[in-house]
């Protein structure tokens, strides 16, 4: 969750990092810190809560200006807080008892307070409340003259989970970096070497990248990446060419990412899509899979696993997976999924669900369903990422980076790509030509369905403001239309810090709407699919009680338009696809009402784009 950058190379480290940890502010933003060997050998740390920004007028007051042409070595971090406030002291990087080690982590080190006791006992000082700082000091401890020896007898002892870079004054050209559930890449330029927890960093530098395994530890120096495993055994990783557009990761003349990315569904959409339907037959062609019909058609079980939008792009799966191939689905929280003994076997198709491919919890959940023998797969936006390379088999999204922390352009190709998946699926079961093209033609209208939404951003806009002053929001609708309330509170809450509940519309006589009184807001989902008049019977209930109702509802439904005080129309599409339209309608929402209310849109308060702890 946190944002990692190193670099040694020509000069301008200074000056580099800063840039580095812009891109990965989204992951982040506490706390940040730079530490430099300046051209004296001598480390030089500069720490400061907050943003980037802050951290970068500190160095700017502190520091001389040679300092930023000239010093060619440094780490740097962008914090997201676990163990301790975001405060100065708690911001990486971290110093060992010498000042001479400094050290950037992201991770948690779970057996941190038996480290730091035994170091205490050895006379070492601490300064701050995070784990951190006690790897750090267990590197110094360890530390003879040799800081990759000093990192691996100090990895050794921990228990958890890590992704490092090292700095040593006293071995002044290297970068030590290492791994072990958090993501580490290293991008490999001309005379110059970067390290990041994120491979959009490296764009600037180089598109030849090495993604580091659990365990690995890298000696990275300008010329040349040593890499080797913590018992100091040679490992071979090959160096991977990046499939992605710097400019890609930039604001292009948007206020905002997450209005930018938005817009940029139509097109991420078609990316996800192109290629991967097959007209002459009725189905997909999803070769990343790795499958063949016969087992396809002996599969007994889809288990999809996810967090947040990842999870709610599985319900809609769910449904799609029911309904064309005829076969059990069900959608389970990844955080919950190993710790509940889950009963699987090698017919359970177990699907893994996650954006940045990192999620911890997710991780952990494909371990678990491999380790009990299930045919297991990953859907994910990033290429080269963990959950990707563990699974082996999988379908990338190739919707482009997503800086914005609240997902949206991942969430509607999740949910294409789901699609496409259970047409695939079907078809090798009981799913007929006929009805397989019906879908794959339904499929392929989604970016021309989302350009149709787009076009009423002015007049979701108008309706933002009507909602702007409410403090509580309640989400409802039924069948596919569920997840999409689910995902429509779920993007109001984060950003613009309302409180939103999604709830399923059979569910509010059952307690919720005890909740509804006067003027209360209700975003009722109402689009024309099986269930439809029941969602719109629970809408009477809350008009009853003096709701406000804001409908989404399909293009040209008047009846259903007229039960709404308010109403955004969607375009009448196949209804396995109408969760896509229905829910970048409630993305708008949400954007123009939190920024109407001022909210820092693409960072919201308390929130990190991957989430690699548990």
């Amino acid at each position: 969750m946190c944002g990692i950058v190193g670099y040694i190379g020509k000069a301008e480290a200074p000056n580099i990092l800063i840039k580095g940890l812009r891109r990965l502010e989204y992951r982040g933003y506490d706390s940040a810190g730079i530490a430099i060997l300046d051209e004296a050998g001598k480390m030089v740390v500069v720490k400061s809560p907050g943003k980037i920004s802050a951290l970068n007028e500190k160095a700017r007051a502190e520091w001389p200006d040679a300092l930023f042409t000239q010093a060619p070595t440094g780490i740097a971090h962008t914090r997201w807080a676990t163990h301790g406030e975001p405060t100065e002291n708690n911001a990486h990087p971290h110093l060992d008892e010498s000042g001479e080690i400094a050290l950037v982590h992201n991770g948690i080190i779970d057996n941190y307070l038996a480290l730091r006791a035994r170091l205490k006992d050895k006379g070492h000082h601490f300064h701050s409340e995070t784990d951190t700082e006690v790897l750090a000091h267990l590197v110094g401890e360890f530390y003879k003259g040799d800081i990759f020896h000093a990192v691996c007898d100090a990895l050794h002892q921990v228990e958890g989970t890590f992704g490092i870079c090292v700095l040593a004054t006293r071995e002044p050209d290297r970068i030590i970096t290492a791994r072990r559930g958090s993501p580490i890449a290293i991008g490999v330029g001309d005379g110059e070497s970067i390290v990041a927890s994120d491979a959009s960093v490296l764009l600037a530098h180089t598109q030849r990248v090495i993604y580091l395994d659990d365990n690995d530890v890298a000696i990275v120096k300008k010329d040349s990446v040593d890499i080797r495993d913590l018992d100091n055994i040679p490992v071979n990783r090959k160096i991977a060419e990046l499939e992605m557009d710097a400019s890609a990761a930039e604001k292009g003349g948007f206020e905002h990412f997450m209005i930018k990315e938005i817009h940029e569904q139509p097109e991420a959409l078609s990316n996800a899509i192109r290629g991967r339907l097959d007209f002459t037959h009725g189905t997909a062609v999803l070769s990343g899979m790795g499958t063949s019909p016969r087992e396809l058609s002996e599969l007994g079980r889809v288990v999809m696993v996810g967090c947040g939008t990842s999870l709610h792009a599985g319900l809609v799966g769910e449904y799609a997976f029911e309904e064309l191939a005829d076969i059990h689905a069900e959608v389970q929280q990844a955080a919950e999924f190993r710790y509940r003994n889950p009963i699987l076997d090698r017919r359970d198709f177990v699907v893994a669900i996650s954006q940045s491919g990192e999620t911890a919890d997710t991780l952990a959940a494909v371990r678990e369903a491999q380790q009990k023998g299930a045919f297991v797969m990953s859907l994910c936006n990033v290429v080269g990422s963990t959950i990707a390379r563990e699974t082996g088999r999988g379908v990338y999204l190739h919707a482009g980076p997503e800086i914005s922390v609240a997902s949206t352009k991942a969430f509607t190709s999740q949910v294409a790509v789901l699609l496409m998946m259970a047409l695939k699926l079907g078809r090798g079961r009981r799913l007929s030509r006929e009805h397989g093209l019906e879908i794959a033609k339904a499929i392929a209208s989604i970016p021309k369905l989302v350009t149709q939404v787009l076009t009423q951003n002015a007049h979701i806009e108008e309706l933002a403001a009507k909602y702007v002053k409410d403090e509580h929001a309640f989400y409802i609708g039924r069948g596919l239309m569920y997840p999409v309330a689910l995902e429509g509170a779920l993007k109001l809450k984060e950003i613009s810090y309302i409180h939103a509940e999604g709830y399923h519309a059979a569910e509010l006589k059952h307690g919720p709407i005890a909740l509804i009184s006067k003027g209360i807001p209700v975003i009722a989902v109402a689009c024309d699919i099986p269930g439809k008049d029941k969602t719109l019977s629970n809408i009477e209930e809350c008009r009853a009680r003096g709701a406000r109702i804001l409908g989404i509802v399909t293009e040209g439904d008047t009846a259903a338009a007229a039960r709404m005080d308010d109403f955004i129309a969607v375009p009448s599409t196949h209804h396995l696809v109408t969760p896509v339209p229905a829910v970048v309608a409630l993305q708008l929402f949400a954007y123009h009402v939190a920024r109407l209310r001022g909210k820092e849109i693409d960072q919201p308060r308390n929130l990190a784009k991957s989430v690699t702890v548990e």
